[in-house]
């Protein structure tokens, strides 16, 4: 079901029972590093996965470079060096594999636009202090001029929640579409669970993620509400995590992908940190520029 590497295999769902566990396993928290976000974003990525030994790794592809993922460990360090031959970059490098390779003489770069921000889920729930003062009122403004209901984003809702996305998606860059389409059609196999917002009657927005970093954290995956409701983007970011269970300590809601506005709304909730990514090159790339 997956080679050995030099040989990949594509990635298929089956491969689930076996990249599943050791992705639940993971402590750092990065966004990508679970078995939905390896499969969902396949296509966009040209995701790949081989065995080392007993080590998985991934390839992938992006504005024309390849790269390679690993997120369970760094291979020995004679197919490391190959890996580094083989291909452009190292790409979510964690903190501490970026510390160790830096100290091994690997160019490490620090990549921005793709750190995930981090919320405690209390301060979303609650919205405290005048930081959020803005926020409190467009929800407050929300629920004076429209009626509402959340329900558990189950089966019987997959038809509301794909309308949702369609009209969302009108007038987007439909990057994330099929994946978004894809993960709602898939979400009891991959283990997806999310919440479902009418607001006067229709469907109007849903939430949809999963667990990480070993149950800490709930990464919010899919986001997408209809724009013409005030507040109700403010409103469903505080619901959510409100309805989301206790044990839960943080809520990860992805990158800003560098774009000046997602950055602005997310650094406007007051992050209470960022799980830092890194891309890592072989030993004097700089040089060779």
């Amino acid at each position: 079901m997956i080679d050995f590497y030099p040989s990949f295999s594509p990635i298929i769902l089956e491969q689930r029972r076996t990249l599943h566990p050791l992705f639940k396993d993971l402590e750092e928290g990065i966004s990508e590093f679970t078995f939905a976000g390896i499969y969902l974003f396949r296509n966009i990525y040209d995701y790949k996965v081989a065995k080392i030994k007993d080590l998985y790794i991934f390839e992938g592809r992006e504005k024309g470079k390849k790269f390679f993922c690993s997120p369970f460990g760094l291979p020995e360090e004679e197919v490391l060096n190959e890996l580094f031959e083989k291909y452009d970059y190292l790409k979510n490098a964690s903190e501490r594999q970026a510390n160790l390779l830096k100290d091994k003489g690997f160019e490490v770069f620090e990549d921005r636009d793709n750190f995930d921000y981090i919320y405690k889920r209390e301060d979303l729930a609650n919205l405290k202090g005048k930081i959020y003062h803005k926020k409190r009122n467009l929800i407050a403004q929300f629920k004076k001029n429209y009626s509402y209901e959340a329900k558990p984003l189950l089966k019987k809702y997959l038809k509301d929640a794909f309308t949702i996305l369609d009209e969302w998606s009108k007038n987007k860059d439909l990057g994330d579409y099929e994946s978004s389409k894809e993960a709602l059609t898939l979400m009891e196999e991959l283990q997806l669970c999310g919440i479902i917002y009418y607001v006067n009657g229709s469907p109007s927005a849903y939430v949809l993620g999963e667990e990480n970093q070993r149950g800490k954290s709930f990464v919010v995956s899919f986001e997408k509400a209809i724009e013409e409701y005030k507040g109700l983007y403010q409103f469903i970011n505080k619901s959510f995590a409100e309805i989301l269970p206790s044990k839960y300590e943080f809520i990860n809601r992805e990158q800003d992908l560098g774009l000046e506005n997602l950055r602005k709304a997310k650094l406007s909730y007051k992050p209470f940190g960022f799980i830092k990514k890194f891309k890592i090159f072989k030993k004097n790339f700089l040089n060779k520029i």
